[in-house]
C-alpha cells in the first residue's frame, strides 16, 4: 500500500470516528430540546446531560485531525474545497461556536433557558447538513474555475436532488445513531423510563434512515454513474451494512443486548461509509483532485502518517479512559456522584 492510500485510509478512519461521536452529540442535543417541548424532559434530560458533560470537549478532535490531515496529505484540496466551501464552512463554524457557547455557559443556567436550548438543539441538525456539502460536491458538477478562481455553483447545488438526499440522510442518520446509543446508555443506567422514550426514538428513526440511504443510492446513480458502478462492485459491503441494521433494529425492538445493538449500528455505518469511500477512489473531488496527483511529497507523507497514527494511538486510550472513568462508571452512569 502506497503513501496516498495509507494517508486517505487514516483520514477516513478519523472522519468515521467523527461521524459516530458527533452524531451522538448532535442527536442528543436535538432530543434534549424535543423532550422539553413535549413535556418529557424530566425523563431523558438527566441521561443526556450525564453523557454530554465529559464528552463534548473531545468531539471535534476527530474533525480537526481530519481537516489538518487532508490539507497536509493532499494540498490541492485546500485550493478547491477551501475556496468553494468558504460560506458553508463559515456557517458550520458559527454553529459549532453556538454549541460550544451553550456548553460553556450551561454552568450558569443556560441549559434551562428554552432559547439557548433551541439554538443548541437546532444547531445539531444544521451542522451535519452544512458539512454534508463536502460529500455532495466531491461527486463533481458543482465547482468550476472562472478566470483562475474557484466558484461553487450554488444554484446547481440547491436544486440538485442528490444534494438534498445527502442532507436528508445526514439528518436522519445522526438521530438514529444517537437514539441507539442513548437507549443503551439509559439501559446501562437502569433508567428504564428514559430507555423506553429513547428506544421509541431509535425505532422511529430506523426506517427513515434506510429509506434515505436508498434515496442516496438512486441519486448517485443519476448524478454519478461512474461512482454507482464502483459501489456495485462493492455491493457486499452494503449488504453487510443492511444486515447489521436489521440485527440492530431487531435487538432494540426486543429490548435485548442493547450494547450489541449499538455495535451493530456502528458496523452498519462503517460498512456503508468505507464502501462509499473506497468506491470514490482515486478521486477526492471528481474530476479535479485525485489522491495520486495531489499527494504531498514522500518525506512529508511519511511524517504525516507517523504523526497521525501516533495521534490515533494516543486518542484511543484517552477515549477508553474517558469511557471507563465517566461514561460507563457504575456510579456516574446512574447519577450517584452528585450530578
Amino acid at each position: 500500500m502506497n503513501i496516498e492510500l495509507i494517508g486517505i485510509t487514516v483520514l477516513w478512519l478519523f472522519l468515521y470516528g467523527y461521524l459516530i461521536v458527533a452524531s451522538i452529540d448532535f442527536g442528543a442535543g436535538f432530543f434534549s430540546y424535543y423532550s422539553m417541548i413535549t413535556g418529557r424532559k424530566h425523563l431523558v434530560h438527566g441521561i443526556i446531560e450525564r453523557y454530554l458533560s465529559p464528552v463534548w470537549e473531545v468531539t471535534n478532535v476527530f474533525l480537526i485531525f481530519f481537516m489538518v490531515g487532508m490539507v497536509g496529505f493532499f494540498p490541492d484540496t485546500a485550493y478547491y474545497l477551501g475556496t468553494g466551501l468558504l460560506i458553508p464552512g463559515s456557517i458550520a463554524i458559527v454553529l459549532l461556536a453556538i454549541r460550544g457557547s451553550y456548553y460553556a455557559f450551561s454552568t450558569y443556567g443556560a441549559k434551562d433557558n428554552p432559547v439557548y436550548l433551541l439554538l443548541y438543539g437546532s444547531s445539531g441538525l444544521f451542522i451535519p447538513a452544512s458539512l454534508s456539502i463536502v460529500l455532495t460536491i466531491s461527486e463533481g458538477g458543482y465547482i468550476e474555475e472562472r478566470g483562475g478562481q474557484v466558484v461553487l455553483q450554488y444554484g446547481r447545488l440547491f436544486t440538485s436532488p442528490y444534494a438534498w438526499s445527502v442532507v436528508i440522510l445526514s439528518l436522519v442518520s445522526i438521530l438514529f445513531i444517537s437514539a441507539s446509543f442513548l437507549t443503551y446508555y439509559a439501559d446501562k443506567a437502569k433508567d428504564y423510563k428514559a430507555m423506553e422514550v429513547l428506544r421509541g426514538f431509535a425505532i422511529g428513526w430506523s426506517a427513515p434512515t434506510i429509506l434515505a440511504s436508498l434515496l442516496v443510492f438512486f441519486s448517485i446513480h443519476a448524478h454519478s454513474p461512474w461512482h454507482f458502478e464502483r459501489m456495485m462492485e462493492l455491493a457486499w459491503m452494503f449488504a453487510l451494512s443492511l444486515l447489521c441494521f436489521l440485527v440492530a433494529t431487531y435487538l432494540i425492538w426486543q429490548r435485548k443486548r442493547l450494547g450489541v445493538a449499538f455495535i451493530m449500528v456502528m458496523l452498519q455505518f462503517a460498512f456503508a461509509f468505507f464502501g462509499y469511500g473506497a468506491a470514490h477512489l482515486p478521486y477526492i473531488l471528481y474530476p479535479l483532485v485525485t489522491i495520486h496527483a495531489s499527494v504531498t511529497s514522500p518525506t512529508m507523507g511519511v511524517a504525516l502518517i507517523i504523526a497521525f497514527i501516533a495521534g490515533l494511538l494516543l486518542l484511543i486510550p484517552s477515549l477508553y479512559l474517558l469511557m471507563r472513568l465517566f461514561l460507563f462508571s457504575a456510579s456516574y452512569v446512574q447519577g450517584k456522584n452528585g450530578k
